[in-house]
């Protein structure tokens, strides 16, 4: 994530600008000019957010200087230091609100996904996540689910091309839609197929998908299903890629995510870190 990138910037402005808005208003009555201060834990989980924090606390005031005790992706325990901070202190109090809202989003979708991420272990399956996330904030949220050892999916309608259930009821022949987007978008453009049960997703095979989407496959149909889609994309003339077909699944609760620890699956894509996790709960203390 590029943090000196002028949206990103641009973002950031805006939580200064909403929170801060005109002064803070209770300032006035500090009296103590520099001051020092540092995070702690109140639980345990997986860290996110340092290079943002250190970006607000640096558009606020120049003079915060921020020590870090940990990095972005890294576990920390319950009543552990995670950064030290000193500074003016109307500035200090002025970012704390703001700083510790967006870390403690970040790290618990990070902990959360690693969650996840955890059960995976010694498969060949890559958890990753969608597009269901805050306006606003999916580059924010989608760098932290990354950061708990997930991938990112396509980041909007931009940079993949993925027809799904409605797309399909509006189409009158997949194959010919598949054309369409070839023609219409660049050599690099990967075209995904959402499909709800086997019919359709050999119909997506054979219409030249790069990537099916198998959503709410139950994992007996799924062990029975992937080697016969295997078996006709190798052997299909309409996909571009013949042997690289990627089998996504999604709409699995995360509870049950143990019982789709199956061969041949590539992607499990889930919304659940974004949509369900909860704040990791950090402290911002001053040193007298």
């Amino acid at each position: 994530m590029d943090l000196y990138s002028p949206n990103i910037s641009r973002i950031i402005d805006e939580w200064i600008e909403e929170d801060i808005g005109k002064g803070d208003l209770t300032s006035s009555a500090i009296t103590k000019k520099t001051g020092k201060a540092h995070w702690i834990a109140k639980e345990e989980g997986i860290f996110c957010g340092a290079g943002i924090i250190k970006t607000i606390f640096k558009k606020i005031d120049e003079k915060i200087e921020c020590r870090f005790f940990i990095n972005d992706g890294e576990k920390f325990l319950k009543d552990q230091k995670l950064l030290e901070l000193n500074g003016p202190s109307r500035s200090l109090l002025a970012s704390e609100r703001i700083s510790l809202n967006i870390s403690m989003h970040l790290s618990g979708i990070s902990t959360y996904t690693k969650n996840i991420v955890d059960v995976l272990k010694g498969t060949n399956i890559h958890l990753t996540d969608t597009r269901k996330t805050t306006p606003g904030l999916r580059i924010f949220e989608k760098y932290a689910f990354k950061c708990g050892g997930g991938i990112n999916h396509r980041m909007g309608l931009y940079d993949a091309a993925m027809i799904k259930e409605n797309h399909i009821a509006w189409t009158d022949n997949l194959k010919n839609a598949v054309k369409k987007i070839r023609l219409n978008t660049p050599f690099t453009t990967h075209i995904i197929i959402e499909a709800e049960n086997m019919k359709q997703a050999k119909d997506a095979v054979l219409a030249g998908a790069d990537s099916v989407l198998l959503d709410e496959f139950n994992p007996e149909l799924l062990k029975k299903g992937i080697k016969e889609l295997r078996e006709l994309s190798t052997n299909n003339s309409n996909r571009t890629i013949k042997d690289n077909l990627i089998i996504e699944v999604s709409g699995i609760n995360p509870i049950k995510i143990s019982n789709y620890l199956i061969d041949g699956v590539d992607l499990i894509s889930t919304s659940s870190s974004i949509t369900k996790s909860n704040w990791i709960d950090f402290s911002m203390r001053y040193i007298n």
